[in-house]
């Protein structure tokens, strides 16, 4: 693992999560061995945006726990709809998640963006949306969540891969209890630059779909090099798009 780190003043103020800490990690530690590389690259203090790759359903809780023990709070974009739910809305709004509504990309990204610069918190984003559906479990087509939360704040966006989940638990498998503490490994990598295709000036629609595309394909570029530096491999030339292969968002035909 990377060098022992700072930990953000966010961790160590007390809160609901050092509540879930204690429950969460000691189980995710049965399953996973954390070998982390790159830690320091994750900002100590402030907003920025997280973006992981997503090849299994239990990636969630080890990116979070990856992220705590990086020293920083894991939160997540979440369904506006959730925060209705009794205790889990209690919950997650006690742990400062970030409601995510349908349509309005630009106002919601701004929002969302607001609030992170307004607590000084960071968020994951998982920037495919959903489990990749590459056969192989490369990143896939990204959607652009991630960069329109970034550009519309001026955060910074961090992107990580990890590799090893599928061990205990396979996309679409079923959850393997022995043997327990598998090596999953997490590489943060440098800041993205997206500075050149902030848009200035009078809206102009059309370069700005362009320059959301620019850098959704930066950071999905990221992600996917740094995965290819964890699992020793060469990545696909392209990606893997769903529209492409005659699939929905839940993998379906």
């Amino acid at each position: 693992m990377s060098r022992a780190l700072r930990a953000s003043r966010e961790k160590t103020r007390p809160s609901v999560f050092w509540l879930l800490a204690a429950a969460v990690v000691p189980l995710v530690a049965w399953f996973a061995k954390f070998d982390i590389r790159g830690g320091e690259k994750l900002p100590r203090e402030g907003a920025y945006v997280l973006a992981p790759n997503h090849h299994s359903e239990i990636d969630p809780l080890t990116v979070a726990v990856a992220t705590w023990k990086l020293g920083r709070a894991p939160r997540f974009l979440a369904k506006e709809s959730l925060f209705r739910v009794p205790v889990l809305g209690a919950a997650m709004r006690a742990t400062k998640m970030i409601p995510v509504a349908r349509g309005g990309r630009g106002s919601e990204a701004l929002k969302q963006a607001e609030i992170l610069v307004q607590h000084a918190t960071g968020v994951i984003v998982y920037p495919e949306g959903t489990l990749t559906r590459d056969p192989d479990l490369w990143p896939m087509r990204g959607k652009s969540g991630a960069v329109r939360i970034a550009m519309a704040g001026g955060l910074p966006v961090i992107p990580m891969a990890h590799w090893g989940e599928q061990q205990f638990m396979p996309r679409y498998g079923k959850l393997k209890l022995f043997p327990p503490r598998r090596r999953v490994q997490v590489l943060i990598g440098d800041p993205i630059d997206l500075s050149d295709l902030q848009q200035t000036g009078e809206r102009n629609p059309k370069a700005e779909r362009a320059a959301i595309d620019e850098a959704t394909n930066r950071v999905m570029d990221a992600i996917t090099a740094l995965l290819a530096e964890l699992r020793g491999e060469e990545a696909p030339a392209e990606r893997w798009d769903p529209a492409k292969h005659g699939q929905n968002e839940t993998g379906r035909i």
